[in-house]
């Protein structure tokens, strides 16, 4: 069978294995469709305490599947260094869903940092709670709690150099997981000052050999002037590690979605043209090495269901480079969320209008695909940072790359300054612009830090087209920006 012939069931797999609502990376996967990047291994492990990840890289993703014990067992299988995973018990430090018997929520912990408590010590008091200290047991409230593990630091120590003593013994690790810290304050100095006494807490751990916690934080929060302006901050900050997608390493989540189809067609065909047998694990799928790692048989397999071009001819590009690079922020980083999302889109379009082309997934489907994701995108964006959404609404029409000064033209015309001024926005009380009180240039580098605006280097403003198209933003050549009436 010829490498260039379309997989004909490639448009059906898409659509039986890939989500219609793309909640991706919010919650426990299943096994079946659990792709391992190799950043992402390296950052499971126990030792690394800090890991972070811009929105939608799979923060909340592990967060979610670490705390599962069959997710864990998969990992374990997959991963040879971390087959400690098979003897891990995990707890939970903070999250975004409330469990006050747990942790403390964000008034709580408003009310303990004002009261004077130590940042430090609160999230001490968290882990010493998980690890059911006994004098904790008869604390009726967390600042009760907090007071006891200040009052008898010794008998603490005393207490963790035990358990870790025991755990060496039994040949197991605990490791405390916590993620949403956005959730735990309502303003960026006392989020950094909770992020700064966790990183402490997380120092306080190094010299125990199986006692962890994993901090899973926005690349946003680890401004080191605000958070590690601490003794020996640099023995946990050297440690941080990235949860990062490169190109190849979205294409093997997407064959791993494919191959895990209840029709075992997709997997047959890949392995008859490309003689790469998938294995299976636990009734699980895994794609094979070369086709999660090589960049050419990738190419291969995606152009058999894409074909080769995204236009009549090679002039419009190649659909392999194409979609992450249209999916990609200034940084070049892709969501996972938005790739997969996009080619959902991609193969409903081609279902509807294109049934009966050659290929399974248009070329014209694919960009409407990346219109698609780009409004996931901006719904993420509002999600978490409702302030983006006040200073990109204005700048719809506007074609990039531009001057500053036209979007600073926009932004006074709007009005868009003096709402961010106001009280924070929307009842979750989320986090304001950082440097909201440096003007224009302050927001602009806030923008650059999420990624969503490029300085060139004539200083002009350009805008990836994963954010430009949601806004309505043009750029000659790019993808057609949505209209604010198709926004509706």
């Amino acid at each position: 069978m010829s490498r260039t012939q379309p997989i004909d069931s490639a448009r059906r797999a898409i659509l039986e294995t890939l989500p219609e609502e793309t909640s991706l990376f919010g919650g426990a996967p299943e096994p079946r469709f659990t792709h391992i990047p190799a950043s992402h291994a390296k950052a499971l492990h126990p030792d690394v305490q800090v890991v972070k990840g811009m929105r939608g890289s799979g923060k909340s993703f592990w967060w979610a599947a670490l705390q599962k014990e069959a997710i864990r067992e998969l990992v374990a299988e997959r991963i040879s260094s971390l087959r400690l995973f098979e003897r891990v018990r995990i707890y939970v430090g903070f999250g975004e869903t409330p469990a006050p018997d747990h942790y403390p929520g964000r008034d709580t912990l408003t009310h303990l940092l004002t009261t004077g408590h130590d940042p430090r010590l609160i999230w001490r008091t968290v882990l010493l709670r998980a690890l059911e200290w006994p004098p904790l047991a008869n604390a009726s409230s967390w600042d009760d709690k907090v007071r006891q593990v200040q009052a008898r630091a010794e008998e603490v120590e005393r207490f963790l150099y035990a358990e870790d003593e025991a755990l060496v013994q039994a040949n197991r690790h605990i490791v405390v997981l916590f993620d949403a810290l956005d959730r735990s304050a309502s303003d960026w100095e006392r989020m950094h000052r909770l992020i700064r006494g966790l990183l402490q807490t997380a120092l306080d751990l190094r010299p125990y050999r199986r006692l962890r916690l994993k901090c899973f934080l926005r690349t946003d929060q680890l401004e080191e002037r605000k958070v590690a302006d601490f003794p020996d901050a640099s023995k946990v900050l050297s440690s941080i590690l990235e949860l990062t997608w490169p190109s190849r390493e979205l294409y093997a989540m997407f064959f791993q979605y494919l191959g895990n189809g209840k029709n075992p067609e997709f997997r047959r065909a890949v392995e008859e043209r490309w003689g790469k047998p998938w294995r299976v694990v636990d009734e699980v799928w895994v794609v094979n090495d070369d086709l999660a790692r090589d960049d050419n048989t990738q190419r291969e397999v995606l152009h058999a269901i894409t074909g080769r071009w995204m236009g009549r001819d090679y002039r419009r590009g190649f659909p392999y480079t194409w979609v992450p690079s249209h999916l990609a922020d200034a940084a070049g980083r892709t969501s996972p969320r938005s790739f997969l999302a996009a080619l959902r889109t991609a193969a409903e379009d081609s279902e509807d209008r294109y049934r009966r082309h050659k290929w399974p997934l248009h070329y014209e489907s694919i960009k409407r695909g990346v219109q698609e994701a780009s409004k996931i995108r901006q719904r993420e964006l509002q999600e978490d940072y409702p302030w983006v959404h006040a200073l990109m609404q204005p700048l719809s029409g506007t074609n990039v790359p531009c001057d500053f000064k036209e979007i600073e033209q926009a932004w006074e015309k709007s009005g868009a300054l003096r709402r961010l001024g106001g009280p924070v926005s929307g009842e979750k009380r989320l986090l304001p612009p950082a440097r909201l009180g440096d003007g224009p240039p302050g927001l602009r580098e806030d923008l650059e830090d999420l990624g969503i605006f490029l300085r060139m280097a004539d200083g002009r403003v350009n805008i990836p087209d994963v954010f430009r198209v949601a806004y309505g933003l043009g750029r000659k050549g790019g993808v057609r920006p949505i209209r604010r009436q198709e926004q509706t």
